[in-house]
């Protein structure tokens, strides 16, 4: 063999070598979970009784991303306590710091780094504390603008939740968050949203919202994985039906590879009355 076929042959089984952990470095696990506020009247299902397999349900997919929902302060202090590798941001949607239910975001501080981030509120005064439209609580969106160590990407992601009575407010929620990811994004970053949107697929506002984004449960297709259901109420005798968590993605470098619904259970019930959503994400050159 000639020198000159040694480093030809050399060089192709280094590109061999390298293509697998370039793929790998690409991929973003993002995760959408609704872990249900700390209610005490929840009896069995309080809490205190089910924050340990949440929590290791968590570490045990090991997501890059975590957006959450209704997350109180206390209980998100006893998931960060759970998971060293994370850290999370948000603000409680009551007064803006930490009274209420927060929309916050976790995310591996190993995989990636935190730029900037921030909290809106859904309303005609979304940089104060204040209830939108015809909605019966103040309701939030908080964001976060990443870089992906591995591969240097950068990306942003939002993560809501929308009002369960008001019909208006859901609709002007979608329109908001439409314009704010406009606004903020000025410089045509791949976007995430996450939420439990307490709106099913075939109504308007998801309809609206599918028109600008994807929803990543529908792209993944046959990779898509456990039921479509997603609010489960602590009924374990009853299959979900309603889906209203959600992971859309925009931007021509970002990509759905595989979804799933976790629909895991822990020894006398659910970990939370929503299962997580699971989305594998390629980040592209």
């Amino acid at each position: 063999m000639t020198m000159k076929n040694i480093w030809r042959y050399r060089t192709a089984a280094l590109v061999l070598l390298v293509l697998p952990f370039i793929a790998v470095s690409q991929e973003l696990q993002v995760m959408s979970y609704n872990i249900r506020f700390d209610n005490p009247a929840d009896g069995e299902n309080a809490w205190g009784n089910r924050k340990a397999h949440l929590v290791s349900q968590i570490a045990y997919h090991a997501p890059d991303l975590v957006g959450t929902q209704e997350g109180l302060a206390h209980q998100l202090a006893d998931i960060a306590s759970g998971l060293p590798q994370y850290a999370y941001f948000g603000k409680g949607r009551d007064a803006g710091e930490n009274e209420g239910e927060y929309s916050a975001i976790f995310y591996r501080t190993d995989r990636l780094e935190l730029l900037s981030e921030g909290t809106f509120w859904l309303s005609q005064t979304p940089e104060i504390p204040s209830r939108g439209w015809d909605a019966a609580l103040n309701r939030i969106c908080t964001y976060g603008f990443f870089r992906h160590r591995a591969s240097g990407r950068r990306f942003l992601m939002f993560n809501t939740h929308f009002d369960h009575i008001g019909q208006e407010a859901r609709r002007e929620s979608v329109q908001l968050i439409r314009s704010k990811i406009k606004e903020i994004n000025r410089e045509g970053f791949p976007v995430i949203l996450t939420g439990d949107l307490n709106l099913e697929p075939e109504t308007e506002p998801i309809q609206i919202l599918s028109g600008s984004m994807t929803d990543a449960f529908m792209a993944a297709g046959a990779a898509a994985y456990g039921p479509a259901g997603t609010f489960n109420g602590f009924d374990c005798t009853s299959p979900a039906t309603r889906r209203i968590d959600y992971i859309f993605i925009s931007g021509d470098r970002l990509s759905v590879s595989r979804f799933a619904t976790l629909s895991e259970t822990r020894e006398k019930g659910y970990p939370s009355d929503h299962f997580p959503v699971l989305a594998t994400l390629v980040l592209l050159p």
